[in-house]
């Protein structure tokens, strides 16, 4: 296992020993730490059930809504503890979530929608919004039940960056999007990191997430199985044969706040 590289800038996110359970029976997260250094983009990759979107649903704190409870650990954004926290808190320490699913207000306009997400944010993070996402702003008035998949997973992006996020956390982006909208999608996280924003990027996708992230871990069975440098995971073919089915096709470059995040296949 790679250890986990020195943080010059600090940490925005803190994650240490965290143990999740669904009644008395079912553990699904043992023990998982990660760090998400300030100004990084940081993957978590895994298989169907390997704890990925209980490890979010942890950290923004609507586990005990889907019936599970923190037995052990501690999560921290800088100096503010987060652990069992509600949510209002936890977005008011800086980190916001954007769902898997979208889960955005059908009956609600695009605009209704940002609203909702930070209702007394200055009119400059708005234009932040419609400057990453122009598409909203045409559709402002629209209702967000006609927009297409793609149009509403940047709505659910946009809401939680009404928010002022200092950690966006982003759970499964791409699911279901064409390829072509799911590479626009990657490219605005880039984007979105490149601006400041540390971002917990949760995919299935692996191929895209470590192209576009610093580093990367790999839950299997709600355990941390694999960390490191996602350049160095991506060249592992063990990685990529047991754990993140990543293709030889070559892939676009994404410009980061850290610098060009470039995944390279090894040579065969």
């Amino acid at each position: 296992m790679v250890k986990t590289p020195t943080v010059r800038d600090g940490t925005a996110l803190s994650v240490r020993d965290l143990t999740v359970s669904y009644g008395r029976a079912v553990r699904a997260l043992h023990g998982v730490s990660l760090q998400v250094p300030r100004g990084e983009v940081v993957a978590v990759l895994g298989a169907n059930g390997a704890g990925k979107t209980t490890l979010m649903r942890a950290i923004s704190g609507v586990l005990r809504f889907h019936g599970g409870l923190v037995t052990g650990g501690h999560i921290s954004c800088a100096e503010a503890r987060l652990t069992k926290a509600p949510p209002h808190r936890i977005v008011a320490a800086g980190v916001v979530q954007a769902p898997e699913g979208r889960r955005v207000f059908g009956r609600m306009t695009v605009e209704e929608n940002l609203r909702a997400g930070g209702f007394h944010a200055p009119a400059e993070v708005r234009k932040r919004v419609f400057d990453l996402f122009p598409i909203l702003a045409e559709r402002r008035t629209q209702r967000a039940s006609l927009l297409s998949g793609g149009e509403q997973q940047m709505l659910a992006m946009g809401r939680a960056l009404m928010a002022r996020p200092k950690v966006l956390l982003l759970d499964e982006p791409t699911l279901g999007l064409a390829p072509k909208m799911a590479e626009h999608i990657a490219r605005t996280v880039a984007e979105i990191n490149r601006q400041g924003t540390s971002v917990l990027l949760v995919e299935q996708n692996a191929a895209l997430a470590l192209r576009l992230s610093n580093y990367a871990y790999v839950l299997d069975v709600g355990e941390v199985a694999l960390e490191g440098p996602s350049a160095e995971l991506a060249a592992s073919d063990e990685v990529r044969r047991r754990y993140l089915g990543v293709s030889d096709e070559p892939a676009p470059v994404f410009r980061t706040r850290r610098g060009i995040a470039k995944w390279e296949p090894t040579a065969p």
